[in-house]
C-alpha cells in the first residue's frame, strides 16, 4: 500500500512547500531532542560529579520540549498521525462520513487559526519579559504554539483543498 502522504502530491508546488516546511520542522525537532538529552545529561554529570548543578538547564529543556511538542503536532496533523477516534465515523456511510471529514478539517482549522492568533498576542505581549537564568525573552516559551497554529490552519485547509478536488487519500490511522 501507497503512503497517504505521497498520494496527496498532487497539489503541486503548494505540496512541495508543505513537505518543505515539514523536513524543516523534523530537523528542528530531532535538533532539539538531541539538545535536550545532551544537555539533561550535562545537568546530571553537573550534579553528581560536579557537585555544581547548572541551573539554566531547567528552563532552557523546556523551551526545548515545547518546541518538540508543538513543531511535532503540527507535522501530525499534515501526514495524519495525529490521535483521532474513529468508531463512529467507520460505521456510517460514505455520505455522513465525508461530511465528518469536512467538519472535523474545518474546526481543525479554524482551531489552528484560534491558536495561532492567540499565541502570537501572548507570544507579543510577553516578549519583553526575560526567563529566569537564561535571560531570553519569556515570548519564547509561546512562540512554537503559535507556529504549530499556523502549521494546523493550512494543513487543515489543505487537506479541505484536496477532499473537493476529489484527491484526498487520506486513511485512518487507527481503527
Amino acid at each position: 500500500m501507497s503512503n497517504p502522504r505521497e498520494d496527496q502530491t498532487d497539489l503541486g508546488i503548494v505540496d512541495k512547500a508543505f513537505r518543505g516546511l515539514v523536513a524543516v520542522c523534523r530537523i528542528i525537532t530531532g535538533a532539539a531532542l538531541v539538545a535536550m538529552t545532551v544537555l539533561l545529561g550535562y545537568q546530571v554529570f553537573g550534579r553528581y560529579v560536579l557537585n555544581d548543578t547548572p541551573t539554566w538547564v531547567d528552563p532552557l529543556s523546556l523551551l526545548l520540549v515545547m518546541l518538540i511538542a508543538f513543531l511535532g503536532a503540527g507535522i501530525g496533523v499534515y501526514e495524519n498521525t495525529h490521535l483521532a477516534v474513529v468508531f463512529f465515523r467507520n460505521m456510517a456511510s460514505k455520505k455522513i462520513r465525508t461530511i465528518m471529514v469536512v467538519l472535523t478539517d474545518a474546526v481543525m482549522a479554524l482551531f489552528g487559526g484560534f491558536m495561532m492568533w492567540y499565541g502570537w498576542q501572548l507570544t507579543m505581549f510577553k516578549w519583553n519579559t526575560l526567563i529566569p537564568m537564561i535571560q531570553w525573552p519569556e515570548g519564547l516559551r509561546t512562540l512554537p504554539l503559535t507556529i504549530c497554529g499556523g502549521m494546523v490552519m493550512v494543513f487543515s485547509l489543505g487537506h479541505l483543498v484536496r477532499l473537493f478536488l476529489g484527491r484526498d487519500h487520506r486513511v485512518d490511522n487507527i481503527e
